[in-house]
């Protein structure tokens, strides 16, 4: 097997992408987004519907053979680069990716086939927060029966299935046995919620342990494909943006001080691209996935951010209107930069794992 990561694009996935890049032109278009952001239901079901009963692609981490598209995380990572560029409100990380992942550690057969359906919409019970390798909260488990509160669960509002942890193994619930508050987000298409347990009926599923280890892991590895996609359509948006708009009867874009901003941010977003392939290819191929996903989370976040604040700040007075979406971005960003664990988190693991004392 080869030790070096492949960082091109397939002619396939190019062809995923376009795919997915018109339906979400079709679907999400930023008006849109922004006007679902205000209407207290941000998810999109007629997106989801387009992205997975239409298109497959909730069950691409899914053996054929359970109903599933059989592909790997590289489509899926461009699946998730697109979602990116557009903030689609859709729970696609959560439901595809890690929910899925965690199904797939446990070998449920029944749920995954559901899941890669698109028609059951299913989210681990984890904080986002969390990365890979920190302890995460568990509810108590008595005569079958769930008890507990756990917070900061992303996408909970959306979903026909919760993934619990209990002291006893990892649990399938009902969404509807549980109470699901919604909490403030920073990022109002991903929102976060609060789940209470109460007596709910769980089925074991298998050890919690394994499960949430390899979903957080693919979390957060695939995260990076999409804060790429958010970083590129900052730049790009925001290089269109220079060369169009005019002072001193010139354009922008031609000033020397800010060709210097968007020369090094090009520099930065071409970068995040390597790492997150590379987190994806290695998640595809078995390779040092450890290593590489953690490299890329420790990249990923700042340039992220960075994108979205140059893009805020070069758009200038019509950046900071409610009415752009670029706020929609920096907020994603922003709260990307905590999911899965932060850049600091991660590059802490990355010493552990390469054998280097940490700063």
């Amino acid at each position: 097997m080869s030790t070096q990561p492949d960082l091109l694009y397939s002619e396939e996935e190019e062809a995923l992408r376009a795919a997915v890049r018109d339906l979400l032109a079709d679907h999400c278009d930023a008006p849109g987004v922004i006007a679902r952001t205000e209407s207290g239901a941000p998810h999109d079901p007629a997106a989801w519907k387009a992205l997975t009963e239409g298109m497959g692609l909730a069950g691409l981490l899914v053996p054929e053979e359970l109903g599933g598209q059989g592909a790997s995380h590289r489509e899926a990572a461009v699946v998730l680069e697109e979602l990116g560029r557009a903030v689609a409100p859709v729970p696609y990380l959560t439901s595809a990716v890690v929910a899925t992942e965690a199904l797939l550690a446990c070998g449920d057969e029944e749920l995954l086939g559901k899941l890669a359906s698109g028609r059951t919409i299913g989210t681990l019970a984890v904080a986002l927060h969390l990365a890979p390798g920190a302890a995460f909260k568990t509810v108590r488990v008595e005569g079958g029966l769930l008890h507990g509160e756990l917070s900061g669960i992303a996408d909970a509002a959306a979903a026909d299935v919760l993934l619990v942890p209990g002291d006893g193994g990892l649990y399938a619930v009902e969404a509807a046995a549980v109470r699901i508050a919604p909490q403030v987000s920073f990022d109002l298409t991903r929102p976060l919620a609060t789940v209470t347990l109460d007596g709910a009926a769980g089925r074991r599923l298998g050890a919690a342990e394994p499960a949430v280890r390899r979903a957080l892991r693919a979390g957060a590895g695939l995260l990076a494909s999409e804060q790429f996609g958010v970083a590129e359509w900052a730049l790009t948006e925001t290089v269109r943006y220079l060369k169009e708009r005019k002072q001193f009867n010139r354009p922008v874009g031609g000033f020397q001080a800010l060709k210097h901003r968007l020369a090094q941010l090009w520099l930065e977003v071409v970068n995040l691209r390597a790492v997150a392939r590379g987190a994806a290819d290695a998640l595809a191929s078995g390779g040092d996935a450890d290593v590489l996903v953690a490299v890329a989370q420790a990249y990923a976040a700042p340039v992220a951010v960075h994108a979205a604040e140059e893009a805020l700040q070069l758009h200038a007075g019509i950046g900071m209107t409610w009415e752009h979406p670029v706020h929609l971005y920096l907020k994603r960003a922003k709260a990307d930069s905590i999911a899965f664990g932060t850049a600091g988190a991660h590059r802490e693991a990355l010493a552990g794992l390469v054998d280097l004392q940490a700063p």
